[in-house]
């Protein structure tokens, strides 16, 4: 059976509101994320993302409240990350209405919690996030990035990305810091190696500008999924438009 390919747009969430900036600076505010998400939702968005893009950095949890009032207006699954690393955080989401969660930073620097969150609550509700950023002195070329995309830490990025399929993570979304708001296009390289070592689902993200990025990411780079931030925040295109279009070339999405 012909797997349907999941567009899902990304909520970043600086203060309480929706904003979007380029290699993860430079940010401008786009509205309220729970109007957003829930207009995404009526509109055909297969999940939504939602990015406390500052709790790491801040040394905060990520904004419960806030993800509420997003979940409650949407009638799709709801991914949330930023700020997550304890056990305790993941379970005051998932009653705050996330289906599952994206964990970054917190996941190297402590493998393990990986394991517990997984053992806890289950392969489907652990995403793992990696940034990346480009790096000639790595096997794959790419260094995994932590801390909102400031710090690398000198690791792997396919290596770890297998690290955390053996740990048990659902999902991988890496997104890179190189073609991230720069509407050029994803990291089609990057994408494809970790889509090719790792054998649960990964999430293209960092860089879509037009329908035709989205096509790529999921016939050059392998992704089984893409994650939209400014090409549906600025209105270039709809959400309908997006599946009409991959379907024309023929992806199978839900219509």
């Amino acid at each position: 059976m012909n797997k349907y390919r999941r567009i899902i747009p990304c909520l970043d969430v600086k203060d309480g509101r929706l904003v979007k900036g380029v290699h993860f600076v430079d940010l401008q505010d786009v509205g309220d994320p729970a109007e957003i998400g829930a207009k995404y939702s009526q509109e055909g968005a297969d999940e939504i993302v939602f990015l406390d893009i500052t709790a790491t950095v801040e040394k905060r949890k990520t904004m419960v409240d806030v993800v509420r009032r997003t979940a409650k207006g949407i009638e799709v699954p709801l991914a949330v990350g930023g700020g997550i690393s304890s056990l305790s955080i993941i379970d005051e989401l998932i009653n705050a209405g996330a289906s599952k969660v994206s964990i970054n930073t917190a996941a190297v620097k402590n493998p393990d919690f990986v394991i517990e969150a997984v053992k806890e609550f289950g392969s489907e509700c652990v995403v793992i996030a990696i940034d990346t950023r480009k790096s000639d002195s790595l096997d794959s070329g790419f260094e995994v990035m932590i801390k909102g995309g400031r710090e690398g830490v000198g690791i792997d990025a396919v290596e770890w990305a297998k690290r955390m399929e053996g740990s048990g993570a659902g999902e991988i979304l890496p997104t890179s810091m190189d073609t991230d708001g720069v509407q050029q296009g994803y990291d089609i390289p990057m994408t494809k190696a970790i889509a090719e070592a790792v054998s649960i689902p990964v999430i293209a993200s960092g860089g879509a500008g037009n329908l035709e990025h989205l096509y790529k990411a999921i016939t050059e780079a392998k992704a089984d999924a893409v994650l939209v931030a400014s090409v549906f925040h600025f209105g270039k295109h709809t959400i309908a438009e997006a599946k009409e279009y991959l379907s024309r070339k023929g992806i199978s999405v839900r219509m």
